[in-house]
């Protein structure tokens, strides 16, 4: 009996040693051990996605691509797959399964010695606790720690709120985070549509996603799958047929691949990405999950795109090819080497080629491969290129230097452009000349169109937001609202005559008009139909630029304008966006216009945050309806300008595409108003032109601004492009007309003289005068803006009396 009695003492020792030993291991490994009740609020970072006008998807924003998905939302399916292969005991264990520890510690001894790596045993609630709460070490220690916050984390969240953030944590590859994302980025489905085969490979990828790529290791990756199919039927949830069948099914992993409107997109998601960044900065950006709906109509945009690159090629094609690429050292397996080489990804009609063997007009070429074959060799492509006339002919130093055939330009070993057309390749060559169009809506500023470039593939740098250019003559429009806005009429006589100015510097400023000629006293209608730059330069020094600078500023074109009579031909610099924006005051009737590229935007759980729609609408939640009449959104913009001034400068702009520089817009066959726009030097060149419910911009210019060459004008170039763009907008487009404000009256005039004339007499137009205004009906005073002027009666009933009296008072002898 001592001895039993001594035997227990010992042992009861023993254990309390063994158990202060516990504990203070325990407290050692908890005491600096991380709250698990964090994970109540974890918001996991979610990928912001960019929606067009109509629903389609053109962008993601992400650090870790990411689609939350409550687990409600998540099918069993998917669960059953993830439980069988990595957690089959999930529902039953208290966090950690001490089943599965000591099959891995058995296995881990049998394996001692040989090199292999270690396996764990880890539940689900222990890759929680290692990849929320710890470090990813491989040591004893740290799976002890784990193994306590899988304890605690088991008795304070259910399990479906572990299963939860496990399933929309986990990395499955391909820069892939969550089950939802993972069926988008492998099948291009979402979840809901998954198979058993499909949803068996996913949960096939946590433990090593780049081992069991599906491109890459199909073989691993689908005897991977199999064997989780084989355990999604040994724990009961599927039948052996069924089984059967999934595990027959080919590994079809089709990826995600963008639609053309999305690549077309590019320029107009980065100008979003920015101003995202701007408003919300960067963390948020990425890791928000915003809902962002843009104004981006995905037909347009593509038809933007093609019309912007149509328009640059061809001018750039009219100067003659510049040479290769690139030279390739040798032809000898030419297929691997264009490999290397990268194309515009943005451009897939452009190929990128290698000349193989040229004669006189016909060129072998060998293209590069678009994908590999199944043995991992790249299939090699041959074509030939025909004659390429363009290309024959080039621009040295202003000599145009011919060859006599396609040999005496491309050689074995040039790397080229070609296009496929429907009678064989063409020549390209990416353009070195650059341009913008803009689309927008007059009556919302909705921006529905944004062409930053030739390529985005070949520069990132938007010219449609980002550049600031001369706007030219295209600004005159501004220069002439700001004189019907103060009691001219559009049959006010101004002088259409040579001048010539002191810079204050010792030398003289002469402007011209752009055909060099001049034509006496005009009225305004004719000297904005027909551009004329003596004729702004003079109404603008009568004004006062500081008129016209607030003018400027008051339509957004400019921040500020300096004072200064160069700045009414368009000498200041702006964007293609703001001048847009500015046509868009006219063409709405005069109402502010705040341009946008955003409708709303909502954060993860689906409230909205931002709306650029801030029309009220009194009556719209109506709980139901007695008969009442239908709600209209309230619009109380402020007017930027006079509606009636605005209806004028829209008839004389139409008067521009009739009869002006920009007759050859008027072959669309439907009411428009627009302005070309050319700066010196033919530096830049413009086209705005609207109609009642749309208005697009192109600019054309060199990044570095140089000469695009003698007589190339906005009518020339931009117009164009303007006309192939709206010849889309405006289909399935009811033809809408302008329509003059209550209130003016409309008569018959001659449109040089300005003079009311019988309606139907040859060179007659209707126009239209505000109230208390009228056609000169004699001899009318000319408005000179400079101390000589001629004169003639002083029948002048198309001024207003305050401004008859300023023109008796200035002093410039201007009767």
């Amino acid at each position: 009996m001592k001895f039993i009695a001594n035997l227990l003492g010992t042992c009861l020792n023993l254990a309390t040693v063994v158990a202060l030993a516990a504990a203070t291991v325990v407290a050692a490994l908890t005491r600096h051990l991380p709250d698990h009740r964090t994970l109540a609020n974890w918001e996991p970072a979610v990928t912001t996605r960019l929606y067009a006008g109509d629903g389609t998807m053109v962008g993601e924003l992400a650090r870790e691509r990411r689609l939350f998905l409550p687990i409600g939302a998540i099918p069993a399916r998917i669960r059953q797959a993830f439980l069988s292969a990595e957690d089959k005991n999930f529902y039953v264990h208290p966090g950690i399964d001490v089943t599965s520890i000591g099959t891995a510690l058995l296995a881990n001894l049998a394996n001692y010695g040989s090199g292999r790596r270690m396996i764990g045993g880890s539940t689900i609630t222990q890759q929680i606790a290692k990849n929320f709460l710890l470090s990813s070490d491989r040591t004893v220690e740290r799976k002890l720690r784990e193994a306590i916050l899988s304890l605690r984390i088991d008795q304070t969240y259910s399990k479906d709120r572990i299963l939860e953030l496990y399933l929309n944590d986990i990395y499955l590859g391909r820069g892939a985070y969550g089950v939802a994302q993972a069926a988008l980025t492998y099948f291009d489905k979402p979840v809901g549509e998954l198979s058993v085969s499909e949803a068996a490979f996913l949960a096939a990828l946590p433990k090593a996603p780049n081992n069991y790529d599906p491109d890459r290791q199909a073989e691993r990756a689908i005897s991977r799958r199999n064997w989780v199919i084989g355990q999604m039927r040994q724990n009961g949830f599927i039948d052996t047929a069924t089984a059967a069948k999934a595990a027959a099914t080919p590994l079809d992993a089709n990826p995600r691949t963008p639609s053309p409107a999305v690549a077309a997109a590019d320029y107009f998601t980065e100008e979003i990405r920015r101003q995202l960044n701007a408003q919300y900065g960067e963390a948020a950006l990425y890791t928000a999950g915003f809902s962002v709906r843009t104004t981006l109509d995905p037909r347009l945009q593509e038809a933007a795109m093609k019309a912007l690159r149509k328009g640059l090629v061809a001018y750039d094609q009219a100067k003659g090819y510049r040479g290769p690429v690139t030279r390739l050292p040798s032809t000898k397996d030419w297929a691997t080497a264009l490999t290397k080489l990268r194309p515009l990804a943005d451009v897939p009609e452009w190929r990128l080629g290698v000349v193989l063997a040229a004669g006189n007009a016909d060129v072998e070429i060998g293209l590069r491969p678009e994908g590999a074959a199944p043995n991992g060799t790249t299939p090699a492509e041959t074509a030939s290129l025909g004659r390429q006339a363009w290309a024959l002919c080039r621009s040295v130093k202003g000599k145009r230097n011919c060859a006599a055939g396609i040999d005496g330009v491309l050689s074995p070993g040039d790397v080229i452009y070609v296009e496929k057309q429907e009678d064989g390749y063409v020549l390209r060559q990416p353009p070195l000349v650059q341009g913008a169009l803009v689309s927008m809506d007059p009556n919302t500023g909705r921006v529905l169109a944004v062409a930053g470039g030739f390529s985005y593939a070949q520069s990132e740098f938007n010219r449609a937001t980002q550049a600031y250019r001369q706007p030219g003559s295209s600004f005159k429009p501004f220069v002439y609202a700001a004189a019907l806005d103060n009691g001219y009429a559009p049959t006010t006589l101004v002088m259409d005559a040579p001048i010539a100015l002191s810079d204050g510097a010792g030398r003289t400023w002469k402007p011209k008009n752009y055909d060099g000629r001049f034509s006496g006293p005009s009225t305004l209608r004719v000297g904005l139909e027909n551009s004329r730059n003596l004729m702004t330069v003079r109404l603008a020094r009568h004004l006062g630029m500081d008129l016209v600078a607030d003018y400027g500023k008051r339509f957004g074109i400019y921040d500020t304008l300096k004072p200064y009579l160069p700045m009414s031909l368009g000498a200041g610099e702006t964007t293609l966006l703001r001048l847009v924006s500015a046509y868009a005051v006219i063409a709405n009737g005069g109402k502010a216009v705040t341009p946008s590229m955003v409708d709303r935007i909502q954060d993860r759980y689906g409230r909205t945050i931002f709306r650029h729609d801030q029309r009220r609408c009194d009556d719209c939640n109506a709980s139901s309806w007695s008969g009442q009449e239908e709600p209209m959104p309230v619009d109380d913009r402020d007017y930027v300008l006079d509606p009636m001034t605005a209806y004028q400068v829209t008839s004389m702009l139409r008067g521009v595409v009739e009869r002006g520089t920009a007759r050859n817009v008027s072959q669309l066959g439907v009411p428009i108003a627009g302005k070309t726009g050319t700066t010196n030097d033919e530096k830049d060149v413009w086209f705005v032109g609207f109609t009642p419910n749309i208005v697009t911009g192109v600019f054309l210019g060199y990044d570095t601004p140089k000469p695009m060459g003698n007589g190339e004008t906005g009518g020339g170039l931009a117009a164009p492009i303007f006309i192939d763009f709206m010849k889309v907008a405006l289909q399935g487009r009811p033809a809408a007309d302008f329509h003059a404000p209550s209130g003016m009256t409309v008569e018959a005039i001659d449109r040089k003289s300005g003079q009311p004339v019988p309606e139907g007499t040859p060179g007659a137009i209707l126009e239209a005068f505000k109230p208390g205004t009228a056609p000169c009906a004699g001899g009318c005073p000319v408005i000179d803006g400079f101390e000589t002027a001629s004169t003639s009666a002083t029948a002048d009933a198309d001024l207003s009396p305050e401004l008859r009296e300023k023109l008796l008072t200035s002093g410039n002898g201007l009767y």
